[in-house]
């Protein structure tokens, strides 16, 4: 309706010269012909050019005092001939009436406000504070000085009017007619195509933005990890099995079947199948010896070895069963040096907390050849972690049932300015590399991390638990930003 008025409106006159003088002759919402002229002119249906206008408007109180009276006149109304006392004459007019008028009635002195009693000084008053509230609502202009007036006492206010004055524009029409889209089978049987008008296509739009899968900061950093690992010449281990056997996870490592990882506090058991059945029986018989009674120089533990607990099945508590299944296969033919790396999930019996999983992801990597030794540990690992930006390093003195010497790698964080323990190392026991068959002069140096830690502190991320598990926030892996880790 407001639409079909502003356009017939234009169609017999050359201009609307006021948007707002226009609804009210149209009885229409100045708000609703204001919408419509917006839409015009984005069609270039009209030209409007932007009106504005200062008016004075009352306010909320301002509008009760032009009805009933100033606060003062009220207050004096209300004085009978033979006084009042105060508390009477607030009950009387109520006390915001009271508190406000006294101060005007006093200033104008108009009556005697003693303690005890309140009399009138004038018989008959002017409202003349009201008188100018109605000139306003009339329309009428007051003076500037009557106008700070009330601005001061609050009863009226500024307020800028804004509407449009109106042309025709460079495509009006007395009718806006909606363009079509497409050309359908109806419009082709009413053989009404030819009068259609159809919207203009913006080749250069975009479209709708393609919602693709997102990279978690795990997989960001597992794939920079992986690239490290490439540049230095490593192999990936194929880490597919989750479950694994107790002999591959623990014994083939030289851990005595008494260690506390072996306890289910520490390690999650399978009861179905609860244990394996396809073990190198010769391999078996030599990790048997070495742990009873030592042998390739060591003295062994000097305990029963019980082959029902190397048959055990369990979720793989460290990718290090990997490296002793890797190790055994290089040591059945004939030898050649080997870099292995792996990165994938390992399950511990722990207790879940901010820090801490029962799932979670190691790093490992391993260079096994003739004649190694703890300084060419070192130097890898200098070469590996300047490749991550950390550059300073410090080792410590570690104990592991299956690398000695054994060494916990520090280093120095910029972010944190200090030291914080980032993996642990060590080179391989003989009494676990010469029971495989390997030569031996052969030396193997490894060293692991976790993946989680590092993309934490990449991240700015506190909570293990918002990176990794089923309480992780979606909006976490679609607005990560892209992290890249520096090569030196």
């Amino acid at each position: 309706m407001a639409e079909e008025a502003v356009l017939e409106f234009l169609h017999q006159n050359d201009e609307i010269v006021d948007s707002g003088q226009f609804a009210t002759q149209s009885r229409i919402s100045h708000d609703e012909i204001v919408n419509v002229i917006k839409s015009l002119r984005a069609f270039s249906f009209v030209d409007a050019q932007d009106i504005k206008r200062d008016s004075l408007v009352l306010t909320d109180e301002g509008r009760t005092y032009a009805a009933t009276g100033s606060p003062e006149v009220q207050l004096v109304n209300a004085i009978p001939p033979e006084g009042i006392t105060p508390k009477e004459l607030e009950n009387k007019v109520g006390s915001q009436i009271f508190k406000i008028g006294r101060q005007y009635v006093l200033k104008n002195k108009w009556a005697e406000m003693g303690k005890s009693l309140v009399t009138r000084k004038v018989d008959t008053i002017d409202d003349e504070v009201r008188r100018m509230l109605m000139r306003i609502q009339e329309g009428e202009v007051l003076n500037a000085e009557d106008v700070a007036s009330l601005k001061k006492r609050k009863l009226a206010a500024s307020q800028t009017w804004k509407g449009y004055s109106v042309k025709k524009g460079p495509k009006y029409a007395r009718e806006r007619r909606k363009p079509a889209t497409d050309l359908t089978r109806e419009h082709l049987q009413r053989d009404d195509w030819k009068n259609l008008e159809f919207k203009e296509y913006n080749f250069k739009a975009k479209g709708f933005p393609v919602e693709g899968g997102h990279l978690h900061p795990l997989l960001k950093v597992r794939r920079q990890m992986q690239m490290i690992f490439l540049q230095m010449g490593f192999e990936e281990m194929p880490t597919n099995n989750y479950v694994e056997s107790s002999f591959w996870n623990f014994d083939a490592l030289f851990q005595p079947q008494q260690h506390p990882a072996r306890d289910s506090h520490d390690t999650f058991f399978l009861k179905e199948p609860s244990t394996t059945k396809i073990l190198p029986e010769d391999y078996v018989a030599r990790v048997k010896q070495v742990h009873e009674s030592g042998g390739y120089g060591s003295r062994g533990y000097g305990y029963d070895w019980k082959r029902e607990e190397a048959d055990k099945n369990l979720l793989r508590t460290h990718t290090t069963a990997v490296s002793s299944r890797m190790l055994y296969s290089l040591a059945q033919k004939p030898f050649a040096g080997q870099r292995y790396y792996s990165v994938d999930r390992v399950f511990r019996n722990e207790a879940v907390d901010r820090t801490h999983l029962a799932e979670f992801h190691q790093i490992e990597g391993l260079i096994c050849d003739r004649g190694l030794t703890l300084g060419d540990l070192q130097g890898v690992l200098q070469d590996f972690f300047s490749r991550l930006g950390m550059s300073k390093l410090r080792f410590k003195p570690a104990y592991n049932p299956y690398t000695e010497p054994s060494m916990e790698i520090f280093g120095y964080h910029e972010g944190f300015k200090k030291w914080v323990e980032i993996g642990n190392s060590g080179m391989f026991r003989p009494e676990m590399l010469l029971p495989m068959g390997l030569p031996g002069d052969v030396r193997v140096i490894a060293w692991g991390l976790s993946l989680e830690r590092p993309t934490m502190i990449l991240y700015g991320i506190d909570n293990i638990r918002d990176l990794f598990g089923h309480k992780v926030d979606l909006s976490l892996i679609k607005s990560n930003p892209i992290c890249r880790i520096g090569v030196q």
